[in-house]
């Protein structure tokens, strides 16, 4: 757990983000998770998985934007990204992904209503392609806006999807309220760094706070979204889904790109819906050092990759 915190701690800082960004070694062991720099790097990455019966989200790398040009320019990615998708004709086994942060909600003036109306056109375009978008749920201080930007949003677009965070003492109430028909809800345990004010800190307490959210959505009548590479998570989604008699195209379980993946195919085999969160761009520091936070081995190995590099 102080691995992890110092890992996360380090995801916002600027010297050693210059240090890793800067060091060739990093490469290898970014490849593991992030589809490449590039929109066509993202778009191989689509073609592969969903030709093996996985469907995507796709996230356009870029959080913490203060600058309403730059803004603007997440938001043109995200259209670039859906215009080449089109011609796929995935429908919604490919949506996408996006971060308020990304889109100027930290905005000392008017952040929250900049950020709503810079993702809006996304989601218009998604919609009018046959597939979604989903709000990214960032740090304990963004929940109350992102929240409120997916009820504003369902009012044209009821298929915006939500995230909620385990770890977070009020997700059980947000659970609760997000549980209605035709809601779609990804539930992670959280990759943030948060106070004990608001945040369970040990392993356990969020896993068994995941465990009490999964419930509460798989009873519901919404979408839920199992994001997880726990084998114990998804077994206990699986059981959950049979109790609720569910449909297997009423729940998903979605995993990290790169995450597991030989799993990933043995559940989308045997039946499971699975999506794969591929993240691409040249931004992917903080993604990254919240994958190594998130699992000891990620930094295993990338320790070892350094040293074999090196």
């Amino acid at each position: 757990m102080v691995l992890s915190k110092a890992l996360l701690a380090a995801s916002r800082r600027p010297g050693l983000r210059r240090a890793v960004v800067g060091n060739p070694a990093t490469r290898k062991v970014v490849d593991r998770f992030v589809a490449g720099e590039t929109l066509d790097d993202a778009l191989a990455a689509v073609r592969r998985l969903t030709s093996s019966g996985i469907g995507v989200t796709l996230d356009f790398l870029g959080e913490d934007v203060t600058d309403r040009a730059e803004a603007l320019r997440t938001r043109d990615a995200y259209l670039r990204l859906l215009e080449a998708l089109e011609p796929l004709q995935l429908g919604a086994v490919a949506e996408v992904s996006m971060k308020l942060s990304a889109c100027g909600q930290g905005l000392p003036v008017g952040g929250h209503d900049f950020a709503v109306e810079t993702v809006r056109p996304v989601v218009d375009a998604a919609s009018a392609m046959g597939t979604t978008v989903t709000l990214d749920m960032e740090d304990s201080r963004t929940v109350d806006s992102t929240l409120a930007a997916v009820g504003d949003l369902r009012k044209e677009h009821p298929g915006t999807g939500a995230v909620l965070q385990a770890m977070l003492f009020r997700t059980e109430d947000d659970a609760k309220a997000l549980a209605v028909s035709g809601s779609r809800v990804r539930l992670v345990k959280g990759a943030y760094n948060e106070p004990a004010t608001v945040a369970h800190q040990k392993k356990k307490d969020v896993d068994a706070a995941y465990a009490r959210c999964l419930e509460i959505l798989m009873a519901g009548p919404g979408y839920p979204m199992v994001g997880s590479h726990d084998p114990a998570v998804i077994a206990r989604a699986h059981e959950l889904a049979a109790q609720h008699s569910r449909a297997a195209d009423s729940w998903e379980v979605q995993m990290l790109y790169g995450m597991r993946p030989d799993e990933q195919h043995r559940l989308a085999d045997g039946g499971t819906t699975v999506r794969a969160y591929i993240p691409y761009g040249s931004d992917w520091y903080g993604y990254f050092m919240r994958r190594l936070a998130e699992r000891p081995a990620n930094v295993a190995f990338f320790l070892r990759s350094l040293i074999t590099r090196s």
